[in-house]
């Protein structure tokens, strides 16, 4: 038997690489596209008629228009607004207002104030940021292929035949078996991270790592548990699971339960250990 109390004791706080915090190649990719828009724009900041030359360059450089989202931080090429006049959903891409209206949007959005005053000095500089911090949204799916990646180097190591994001359907019609048991009757459309096939066997495998807690937690616990146990009288498949991270403090109870009744589930010091060696036979 295996001990909960120490296996628990080995979970990482992170899992972080250098690269997880900023995507700096895709920030700078980003502005690279309006570079030089932003550059006429640029003519603007400080202007003692602002409105008037907004005018004139919108009207002899219409293609500026696309820089006034990410001016916002917005990505989408369309903004929605409403006041007492209406509804108005301004397209900068292809122009559906008057140049009128789309001053008065960047001057009631502040965009107006920020470039006739002089607040930043270069609207390529003041994007560069806008593009970091947008980018920071982007942590959380750059976290979970931080797990995905760890556990396939491991796999990698084994030399074994394997497959990412692989469906259910297809572990089906690939190997002629019948997984039912865990499809609720042929309706699921479960993806499965990696799959390993051996001489004997088809492993199918779910990773992740948890920085923080929440329900969702112990609804995977939960989940995980009652797929091991549907699964156990599938002729040559086992399912095994991969997860870490501190977040799993505050889950421990469900995270225990699942541990105790699993054949497979490990943490990363498993893996460090040689477990797939071990398990993939």
């Amino acid at each position: 038997m295996r001990d909960f109390d120490k296996w628990f004791n080995e979970m990482r706080y992170s899992i972080n690489q250098y690269n997880y915090y900023v995507n700096f190649e895709k920030v700078y990719e980003n502005i690279e596209k309006l570079k030089i828009e932003l550059n006429i724009m640029n003519s603007l900041i400080g202007s003692n008629n602002i409105k008037q030359d907004m005018t004139d360059l919108f009207e002899k450089y219409p293609e500026i228009l696309k820089c006034i989202p990410i001016l916002l931080a917005v990505r989408k090429k369309e903004i929605y607004v409403r006041d007492e006049e209406g509804e108005f959903n301004f397209n900068f891409e292809s122009r559906n207002y008057s140049i009128e209206q789309y001053i008065y949007f960047m001057e009631k959005t502040g965009l107006v104030d920020l470039i006739e005053n002089h607040i930043v000095n270069n609207l390529i500089d003041y994007c560069l940021g806008v593009e970091t911090g947008l980018d920071s949204n982007g942590r959380k799916n750059r976290g979970g292929h931080q797990m995905e990646n760890l556990v396939e180097s491991y796999i990698k190591k084994t030399g074994l035949e394997y497959y990412k994001e692989m469906y259910l359907r297809d572990i089906e019609s690939k190997w002629n078996m019948d997984l039912s048991q865990i499809s609720a009757g042929g309706t699921s459309s479960k993806r499965w991270d990696f799959v390993v096939k051996t001489e004997n066997n088809i492993y199918v495998i779910e990773t992740n790592f948890y920085t923080s807690g929440g329900s969702k937690l112990n609804e995977t616990a939960r989940s995980y548990k009652m797929i091991s146990r549907e699964s156990k009288d599938i002729p040559n498949f086992e399912f095994v699971w991969v997860t870490d991270g501190a977040g799993w403090k505050g889950a421990r109870g469900n995270l225990e339960e699942t541990f105790n009744e699993m054949e497979h589930l490990y943490n990363i010091t498993d893996l460090e250990k040689g477990i797939f060696t071990e398990v993939f036979k």
